[in-house]
Parts: structure tokens; sequence; C-alpha cells
């Protein structure tokens, strides 16, 4: 661990290994707060979100008394996130498909209503306040629907066209905005299932402890040879999809990284089902995207810079609250209402302000700190993966492009 004198205070650099470690660390924190702390399990707060945060605040406090910051390489944050989106895109079967049904085609075009209806909120508000619209879609589909790699994707392109500090209110609303899924989601799926008398799986008997020994002896059938070999299969995906992102920003589409690997791993996994030359194994997939998704979601809460968020005009402050008002009432009175009215509603709602605020990450640990307390929805747990990181970041790319065009 070095250290140096950069702008007057002292940084210390976590290397790549290190940050995993403090990741690990931090995520158990996390995970031993939240066991003793009631009320962070009454709103269902998820561990990464605990740690993570207290860290987050802790090193932003350091650094804007001058005491010390902290530079901390994100590189295997990265790979871990294509890790992670990789596992959801090897899960992308057209067999599944088809079993989504018509709940499928109703969410997914909720969230397509939902990411224009951000842009359309948020160019309104930026107009209103006086700021380049555009900024307003930095702060709407972009950073929220989109999450950091949508942000950092096109920050820099907006800043092309001519919109002045783009990227740092791309990173600034992203921030804000996982910040705000993660304190929202666990809370207002508690507000629904109370207010709305939602019946859940826990009051129809399903037992806690059960649920335990089930999900232990599931991991307990999977060997170290079959986890070698699906991770290799992971892995292989990770990497033709790198290629396959690289020609894409050569032919000038801006994409978000993962997008590559995602299409890869889809193709190994159709290949697999149709062929039955070869076969995935879930329960080894679920492994790997379990612990990729913890450690990454709780490096990306590690870095963030919350000392941003003091930064940020005050028209920019106003459109992300506006977003978060706009999100509460289509969760609750469209996705909420049309979806159903059920727990497994709730879930869904859960999942899309996960990541309709910042990411899947966001929306998968809500979903799993309340199913931990209410019981498994595993529909919900199946459309919200399908829909937030794979099929949606498709069509938001070109809602984003295309009504960018509009005010460029």
């Amino acid at each position: 661990m070095e250290s140096k004198i950069i702008d007057g205070i002292l940084t210390v650099q976590v290397n790549m290994i290190q940050a995993v470690a403090l990741a690990m660390m931090v995520f158990y924190l996390g995970h031993a707060i939240r066991n003793r702390l009631a009320l962070l399990q009454r709103f269902s707060i998820p561990a990464p979100v605990v740690g993570g945060l207290l860290f987050a605040l802790l090193a932003s406090i350091l650094r804007l008394t001058g005491i010390l910051a902290l530079d901390i390489d994100s590189t295997l944050q990265t790979t871990l996130m294509l890790m992670f989106f990789t596992t959801i895109g090897i899960g992308a079967s057209l067999v599944l498909l088809r079993k989504g049904g018509m709940p499928l085609v109703i969410f997914f075009f909720l969230t397509c209503v939902l990411a224009v209806g951000q842009n359309v909120f948020g160019i309104f508000l930026a107009k209103l306040t006086g700021i380049d619209p555009l900024l307003g879609i930095i702060a709407g589909a972009v950073t929220l629907m989109g999450g950091l790699g949508t942000g950092g994707a096109f920050g820099p392109l907006f800043e092309e066209w001519g919109v002045t500090g783009a990227t740092t209110a791309a990173i600034a609303s992203a921030t804000f905005g996982m910040v705000a899924g993660n304190l929202m989601g666990g809370p207002f799926g508690e507000w629904c299932i109370k207010r709305y008398k939602v019946t859940t799986p826990a009051q129809q008997g399903v037992s806690m402890k059960e649920g335990e020994v089930f999900y232990a002896e599931e991991e307990a059938a999977v060997t170290g040879k079959l986890l070698m070999i699906n991770l290799g299969y992971i892995v292989v995906a990770m990497g033709f999809g790198s290629i396959l992102s690289f020609y894409f920003t050569k032919m000038g589409i801006t994409l978000p990284a993962y997008i590559g690997a995602m299409l890869i791993a889809c193709i190994i996994r159709n290949v697999a089902d149709f062929s039955n030359s070869f076969e995935i194994d879930g329960k080894a997939v679920d492994i790997i995207s379990d612990i990729s998704l913890s450690l990454y979601i709780t490096m990306a809460i590690n870095n963030l810079k919350l000392w941003e968020l003091i930064n940020l005009a005050v028209p920019l402050l106003i459109i992300l609250i506006g977003q978060i008002i706009l999100m509460f009432f289509f969760c609750w009175l469209v996705v909420f209402f049309l979806m159903g009215r059920d727990y497994e509603a709730t879930m869904l709602s859960v999942g899309m302000i996960g990541f309709g605020m910042g990411a899947v990450p966001n929306a998968l640990v809500n979903m799993q700190a309340l199913s931990q307390k209410y019981g498994p929805s595993p529909n919900a747990f199946f459309l919200v993966p399908l829909v937030g990181a794979f099929l949606i970041d498709f069509v938001n790319a070109l809602i984003i492009t295309g009504m960018a065009s509009l005010f460029r």
C-alpha cells in the first residue's frame, strides 16, 4: 500500500487485491451491523449497503477535511461487474423467455415506459431550472436506468456534443441514484406489504430455516469440477465479449462494456440448450453470480465519491429529487397495480426501483433482503435480471441516443 501527497492531501493507493480484501471486510461488517440493528432489518437494508455507505461516508469525511484520501483501484470491480452480468447473460435462454410469457412482456414494456419517462421528466425539469436539456437526460435514463456503466459511456459522448461537465454530472447522478435506489427499495417493499396486507410466502408456512437448509443442500451438490467448468464458460464469454464490445465501439455504437459479454454468454447458453452437446449448470452459475454480485456491489459503494453530491448544482439536485418522486409513484401506481398487487408485484416493484435508479445488482440485493424475511419470489428473481440487465440495456441505448439527438 503506497502513499503520496496529491493536491496537498496524503493519498493512500489501494491496489486491486487490497480493494477486494477491503470489500470483503466491509461486506461482513455490514452484515454484522445489520444483524444487530432491528431497524435495518425492518427496512430490509442490504448488508453491502450498510457496510459500504459507512465506509464511503468515512472516506468522504477524511477527504473533505484534508486528512486522508483513498485511491482505490477498481480494476477487479470492473471484472466482477463483467462476471456478474455475464452470469445474467448465460441465463438468457430462449426457452426461459418463452416461459416468461405475458408477465415478461408487460414488465419489459413498463420498463421501457419508465426509461422514456425519466428522460422526459428530466428534460422538463432541466428547462424549468434553466440548464441544458441534455443534462436532464444525463440525470434520467442515462445514469438512473443505465447506472454507472451507461453514465460512464455516455458522459464523454455528451461532452463531445458540447455539454460541459457531462461526465462529472453523470458520475454524481449515478452515485445519487445508486444510494437512493438502495435506500428506497427495501422500505418501499415493506410499505406495500403492510399497506395492502400482501400475503407473503412466510405467512403461508415457508420456514426460513427450511429455506436455508434447502439452499445449503443445493450449493453442496455443486462440485469443484462442475464449478470450474461453468466458470470456464463465463470467463470465455467475458473474453470474446470484450472483443465484440471493441468492435461495437469501432463501429460507433455506444453501449455499456458488459453488453458484449452478455451477448456471447447468451449465445453459449442457447447453443447448449438446442444442441444438447454440453450443459450449463444453474446452481454453479448461481454461486458464481452470488459471489461476484456481493463483492461488486460492495466495491462499487466503497468507491462512491459522496463529496460529488456536495458539488451538485441546485438544478441537477432538483432533477434527481424529482426522479425519486417519479420512481415512487410509477412503481406504486403503475408497476405494483398492473402486475397484480401481490407479493410478486411487490418484488417486481422493488426490483424496478433498484435497476431503475442504479443497477440490477442494487435491485437484487434489495430483493434478496426482502426474500430472506418474507420468502422467495422465483418469478420476480427471473424477470428482474432478464429485463433489467439484458433486455432494457439494448433498448435504453436506443432511447437515449434518439432523445438526445433532438437536443444536440
